[in-house]
């Protein structure tokens, strides 16, 4: 029997990292320890679900580790780039919550250290990766039952919470910017179903409609996308109403040449409970599954691509090129 993968966590900033470290274990690796930096309000959370993972006074302790295979990160994003690439010159494998970095510089030295260290960068785009109704999603369409995929919507409102956002949320130079911070998701799931490897931002704005006492928060955000086979528009907001039964509407329609997937993620509005909704329409089917036990096959697949040097669980020029369409929309919708 083959040892677990060892992993450690660095930065935890963000709630994701409940997730990333969550699904590392059930895949069967073993979480040996994690530092983060102050006391970010994540820390109740974290100690709940990972009571046995000890916390360490140096994250030096962690990077020294040769018994160590995997760093994980959900820092404040514009410190994920740093810890990665420090990570990977120390010899580890590193995935980082989305956005993995925040701007084209540090797009360009995490580029350089995986050249350099021969080590695995790896985006855990969660709306993916962690959503069972995308893995149901990708086997139909591998299976061609929607014939060849010509564009994807992708839709991401969130919940603002704004008594529970750090600081850090409301500063530009932190976050990202909208079209950075959440739409990188979209793009990936873009990319992935189109079969694309790259693609134009043919449009691209964000904007604060809502919040004029946070002039760093971007609430609103849409670009549009075109490779040489497929187009691709994406919305992502902070307009999630309250009376919704779940922090967002998260939808995806693939539209293909012999019929759609319309994914409903987190919720299907006013009818069934709970999530991974997948409705299906070609010239056979037309019809409803519940696919929440499509499995995450993301976490094992990164597993094995961490012992065997693979990329079953995503190329790395794909999630190089997620992150640079999403800082390229980024900067268009800026007008950089």
């Amino acid at each position: 029997m083959r040892n677990p993968i060892k992993f450690a966590a660095i930065g935890l900033d963000h709630r994701h990292i409940y997730g990333m470290a969550g699904h590392m274990i059930d895949a069967g690796a073993t979480f040996v320890g994690w530092w983060t930096e102050g006391e970010p309000e994540t820390l109740d959370g974290f100690a709940k679900r990972f009571p046995d993972a000890p916390r360490v006074t140096d994250r030096q302790m962690l990077l020294d580790d040769p018994e160590i295979d995997l760093i994980l990160t959900a820092a404040i994003p514009s410190d994920r780039a740093e810890i990665a690439i420090t990570a990977m010159v120390h010899g580890k494998d590193v995935m980082a919550d989305k956005p993995g970095c925040t701007t084209m510089t540090q797009l360009d030295a995490i580029k350089a250290t995986v050249a350099e260290t021969g080590r695995i960068w790896s985006v855990d785009f969660s709306e993916r990766f962690e959503v069972p109704c995308v893995t149901k999603a990708a086997e139909l369409v591998q299976a061609g039952a929607i014939g060849k995929v010509i564009q994807t919507v992708g839709l991401g409102p969130h919940r603002l919470n704004r008594a529970t956002r750090p600081q850090w949320f409301f500063e530009r130079e932190k976050y990202g910017g909208i079209l950075i911070d959440i739409a990188s998701h979209q793009i990936d799931q873009f990319l992935y179903f189109t079969g694309s490897t790259d693609a134009d931002v043919t449009m691209a704005s964000a904007a604060n409609y809502a919040n004029p006492s946070d002039p760093g928060l971007q609430d609103f955000g849409e670009l549009s996308l075109r490779s040489s086979t497929a187009h691709g528009y994406v919305r992502v907001d902070w307009f999630n109403p309250d009376a919704l039964p779940t922090w967002g509407d998260g939808r995806l329609t693939i539209l293909g040449t012999d019929g759609y997937i319309e994914l409903r993620k987190y919720v299907d509005v006013a009818r069934s409970d709970g999530t991974d909704h997948l409705y299906l329409v070609n010239g056979e089917r037309c019809e409803y599954i519940h696919a929440a036990d499509a499995g995450r096959p993301y976490f094992a697949n990164l597993s094995n691509d961490i012992r065997n040097r693979t990329e079953g669980a995503m190329s790395q020029a794909h999630c190089f090129k997620v992150m640079e369409l999403a800082i390229r929309a980024q900067e268009l919708a800026d007008g950089a």
